[in-house]
This record gives structure tokens, C-alpha cells and sequence, in this order.
């Protein structure tokens, strides 16, 4: 009975998200200039679909450090975790950064969702 309710919740909130999409700034990020930050995304590599940033960073306020991936705990086939991916603060100012779910392959020009976070760099 608990796998059959947990499929549930899942599959609720996995139709959910895939029917969302964000439009315009979500989330405010502050940092001060050459301080690293961090941009957090659930995901479930297990699934084909992948984050990536969706059009260019402006190089005067922040510049992409590394990306990371962490699995959710315990670490089972099919369980998800976070696409973390890290930037580097560079001057003052204020700019986006927009990360795009894509759909399994490396043929996709176009997101299914998006998530843009607003920075502010002092």
C-alpha cells in the first residue's frame, strides 16, 4: 500500500512540474563581488531529460564556475537528486540566469520548462 500511495504522490507531482513553466525571474540570488554561489535543480538523470543554461551569462556580473551532480540519499536505481550548478560573482550589478529541463537525445533546440534566477551582485 505505501509503494501504491508513494507512485501516486510521484506521478502527481512529476505531472505537475512538467506543467509548469516559469516566465520570468522565480528567485533572487544576492552575493558580493568573488564570492561563488550556488543555483540548485531537482533532477533524475534516469529519466533522459537534463538542465542546461539557456542562453549567455553577461561576463561582467558572473561567470560559470563547474557543474555537479549529488543523488538523492539513500542512492537507489531511479532515484533522483540535484543538478548544482556554480557561478563566480565578478562586479556589481544585476542579470539572469535561465536553466532549461531538455528532453532526452541532443536534438532538442527548445526547453520543456524553464527557471530563471535573478542575481544581485554588490
Amino acid at each position: 500500500m505505501r509503494k501504491v500511495l508513494t507512485f501516486i504522490l510521484v506521478t502527481v507531482l512529476l505531472t505537475a512540474c512538467s506543467l509548469t513553466k516559469d516566465k520570468g525571474p522565480q528567485v533572487n540570488i544576492e552575493a558580493s563581488a568573488g564570492q561563488e554561489f550556488k543555483v540548485i535543480v531537482e533532477s533524475n538523470p534516469s529519466t533522459g531529460y537534463h538542465w542546461e543554461m539557456v542562453g549567455d551569462l553577461d561576463p561582467n556580473i558572473v561567470e560559470f564556475v563547474s557543474r555537479d551532480y549529488r543523488a538523492n540519499e539513500p542512492v537507489q536505481p531511479g532515484s533522483g537528486g540535484s543538478d548544482i550548478f556554480i557561478f563566480k560573482a565578478v562586479n556589481a550589478g544585476e542579470t539572469t540566469i535561465t536553466l532549461g529541463s531538455f528532453p532526452p537525445g541532443n536534438n532538442a533546440t527548445k526547453p520543456g520548462q524553464t527557471k530563471t534566477f535573478t542575481i544581485v551582485v554588490k
